[in-house]
């Protein structure tokens, strides 16, 4: 589920596409879904931390998933490459004096020489970082028995979705959207550690967490326009899938949108 979605990018393209999130701060922070309270309690507990302990977390967006961690009592710097989604989240964990949001790509980014870390965590964006970093520097950054903490969150369509889910698959197949339709939420399957991460790391424990969010038929909309597929096809197919979809929407009424996701909490122990 991490890295699927950019498996079929040349690296030129992922380069470009993962920097693309930054137009769209304020819509990022509005509409992407934020992972159950639940994801976070085990979070803790199956990578063994407590109030106060120093993380990494890479990418952290507008702060979707610091905001949960600053409320377990993290301290936690967040590094960031957009500098758009850096600011909403300095301002969205202002309360937080424990967080500090740097602004760099993590592959760039060093931390200071006496610092120490008890985990590293990514939410939504392992797949976006260079392969030949993405399990090394964290592990380079650990001491043994400390945990890398990677969650994702994919789209799922249950058998009793609205029809609308069903039917708007036609807009993505008109202009030649790449992939495939979300599976029903048990067909989502769990992520494990590749060949690549476990040189370093030995996973101990991998957990699903089916969850739903309501949008607005606007707020929908705008997630579309926020996700890099819709970016990968370019202004012009994209500004013509948008329209699909939102003229599907107005022959409906434009009604509320329940989406189903399924989260995937996966820990690894630094060896």
């Amino acid at each position: 589920m991490v890295s699927q979605w950019t498996a079929g990018l040349a690296p030129a393209a992922a380069l470009e596409l993962r920097g693309g999130f930054d137009e769209d701060a304020e819509l990022y922070q509005r509409t992407r879904p934020v992972c159950p309270p639940e994801l976070f309690d085990d979070l803790m507990r199956l990578a063994g931390l407590a109030r106060g302990d120093r993380i990494i977390e890479i990418a952290p967006g507008t702060g979707q998933a610091t905001v949960s961690l600053a409320e377990c009592g993290l301290a936690v710097t967040a590094v960031e490459l957009g500098a758009s989604l850096a600011a909403v989240a300095r301002r969205r964990l202002a309360g937080f004096p424990a967080v500090e949001v740097v602004t760099s790509s993590f592959e760039d980014w060093q931390p200071p020489a006496d610092a120490s870390y008890d985990a590293v965590v990514v939410c939504n964006a392992l797949h976006w970082i260079d392969a030949g970093v993405r399990y090394a520097k964290p592990a380079a950054l650990l001491r043994p028995g400390s945990a890398f903490a990677i969650v994702s969150c994919g789209w799922a369509r249950p058998a009793d979705a609205a029809p609308f889910w069903a039917e708007v698959q036609q807009d993505y197949q008109a202009v030649g959207f790449r992939g495939s339709p979300p599976p029903p939420p048990d067909q989502v399957e769990p992520w494990h550690f590749p060949p690549l991460g476990t040189a370093g790391f030995a996973e101990i424990a991998c957990h699903r967490y089916p969850f739903e969010m309501t949008y607005s038929a606007e707020d929908y909309l705008a997630q579309l326009s926020t996700q890099a597929g819709t970016k990968e096809l370019g202004p012009v197919r994209a500004a013509d899938f948008l329209d699909r979809v939102r003229r599907r929407l107005d022959a409906l009424g434009s009604p509320a949108l329940t989406a189903t996701f399924v989260a995937c909490l996966t820990i690894g122990i630094r060896r």
